[in-house]
């Protein structure tokens, strides 16, 4: 049984709320109780997880979302154990309910990833041999092969039955790294390569090329937000809490928006050939693994 197909093309993009607390960790890691990953559905069709700061400090952020023909997972976070991190349980739930409002015959699931560093691809183990499922490689040339992408900067698309996502190769903070577009939303997912904290860069031209593709791409088409998958600065500007911080109850917000990307453009002009720390309100830029 297939059910009506949802029209995800619009002249603006869907509406969605990030009204959230997101989950950040507890003063005692042992007494924390909150959940081992927050839900929390963005909209009908694009759910935003959270892995809990407890059961590992990364506490990366996993985006579902849904097409006419298959949902796309990007990410598996930073632990491999489904006992203590019940990524596959949590999705199969999801998808179930998903296909209880929209009855689908045949619908796959897509595993991709925004880099291969081992926060992002740690679960990928718990979707292996699950029907209907392919778990792309996060190896550049795996992940690139599979989206159609040969060079730095170059797009392809990725349709999900009529949501199309535009897959960006975008290396600097690590040689895989793909970036999203989602037009259904207006939503820019970034990865490691833009969010709220210090962004370690491995290979510096090839950062200072991607966020100049980012600034380039954002200015033709509508971003709502731009979503990375950490957080680690404070309300403070220029603040970031430590590396292995497990209590983070002063977090900044999870979005930015293109005003922020030019803001990196213009940090890395800065910067220019300098390496080390490099403090600014929203992110720190850390060059050749300075910490």
């Amino acid at each position: 049984m297939t059910g009506t197909r949802i029209d995800f093309t619009s002249a603006t993009p869907a509406a969605g709320t990030l009204d959230v607390r997101w989950i950040h960790g507890s003063s005692s890691a042992k007494h924390n109780t909150d959940p081992d990953i927050q839900v929390h559905a963005y909209n009908e069709h694009t759910v935003i997880l959270r892995q809990n700061k407890a059961v590992d400090y990364e506490a990366p952020f996993l985006f579902l979302l849904f097409g006419n023909d298959r949902v796309v997972l990007l990410d598996t976070g930073a632990t491999a154990s489904a006992e203590h991190f019940p990524l596959r349980r949590t999705v199969d739930d999801l998808i179930g309910r998903w296909l209880e409002a929209h009855p689908r015959d045949d619908y796959e699931l897509v595993v991709l990833h925004t880099h291969a560093h081992r926060d992002h691809v740690a679960a990928d183990d718990q979707f292996t041999g699950r029907p209907g499922t392919v778990v792309v490689g996060a190896d550049r040339a795996s992940a690139w092969a599979y989206l159609g992408l040969t060079a730095p900067g170059e797009a392809a698309a990725l349709d999900l039955g009529g949501r199309v996502l535009d897959c960006l190769a975008t290396p600097g903070h690590h040689e895989s790294a793909v970036t999203f577009y989602d037009a259904y939303t207006g939503l820019l997912f970034t990865g490691d390569t833009v969010y709220r904290g210090r962004l370690y860069i491995d290979d510096w031209p090839a950062f200072r090329h991607t966020i100049d593709t980012l600034v380039a791409f954002a200015g033709t088409r509508p971003v709502t937000h731009v979503l990375g998958c950490h957080i680690e600065m404070t309300s403070e500007p220029g603040v970031d809490y430590p590396m292995g911080t497990t209590f983070q109850p002063d977090e900044t917000p999870l979005q930015m928006t293109g005003g922020h990307l030019r803001d990196i453009q213009a940090a890395v002009a800065v910067v220019g050939d300098r390496t080390g720390r490099h403090v600014f309100d929203d992110f720190i830029l850390c060059r050749a693994g300075a910490a």
